[in-house]
């Protein structure tokens, strides 16, 4: 019987309702890990916003900066709460560095973030007594960046990708897999095996589908 892939495990799974927020915390590799672990994240990609070059690239980036967008489940994670990681896990004052590409930088999608921000903003300022110095924007577009650049801390340990090969029909699919998405958090070294068993027995997929993705988690190696 041929395995199922990423793509039939999670189907179903649409996310539909899920909110997008748009990251720049330095090099991109770290944070696309970093909130990849957490509860409530749907899926995260690597990227380039904030600027106005035509299809950016890594060594055509212009005046954009390295972001990472991370789809969520309001239901699950609010936010504001993605706001106030961000804020505990990046210095706002990142000097400037290769022009806009490594800036603190948070891209919002209407009124309604916006007004979060500012709030969240002031209420992490009063708390640390810190000014913010994030540049805040209107957001206007995001390009993915390629394909090496996604899943990065999974693909240092090429021992653990192996084992998931079988899983993957492209590796564009890292892009839009929960599961690839924690275990570049797991091998990160942002949540544990023990906490990511018990969340894929919540998530909102088939018996065996959950099954079959907890087997391949409790053998990985890496």
């Amino acid at each position: 019987m041929t395995p199922l892939t990423l793509h039939e495990l999670e189907s179903g799974w649409s996310g539909s309702g899920s909110d997008t927020v748009t990251l720049g915390m330095g090099c991109f590799w770290g944070p696309d890990a970093r909130f990849g672990a957490l509860h409530g994240v749907l899926r995260t990609r690597t990227g380039y916003a904030g600027g106005t070059t035509p299809n950016p690239t890594y060594r055509n980036m212009g005046d954009h900066t390295e972001m990472v967008e991370v789809d969520y489940d309001p239901n699950i994670i609010s936010y504001a709460d993605i706001l106030r990681h961000f804020w505990r896990n990046h210095k706002s004052d990142l000097p400037a560095y290769k022009g806009r590409q490594y800036i603190s930088l948070l891209c919002v999608r209407g009124d309604g973030q916006a007004a979060s921000a500012r709030e969240v903003k002031d209420e992490m300022e009063a708390a640390t007594g810190a000014s913010i110095k994030t540049e805040i924007i209107q957001f206007t577009n995001f390009t993915p960046a390629e394909t090496r650049h996604q899943k990065y801390y999974l693909k240092r340990h090429p021992g653990a990708l192996s084992q998931i090969d079988f899983l993957i029909e492209d590796e564009s699919e890292l892009m839009d897999s929960t599961f690839a998405t924690r275990l570049n958090g797991l091998v990160g070294g942002h949540v544990g095996r023990v906490e990511l068993l018990a969340e894929i027995s919540r998530w909102p997929l088939p018996l065996h589908a959950r099954n079959e993705l907890k087997s391949i988690l409790s053998g990985l190696r890496w």
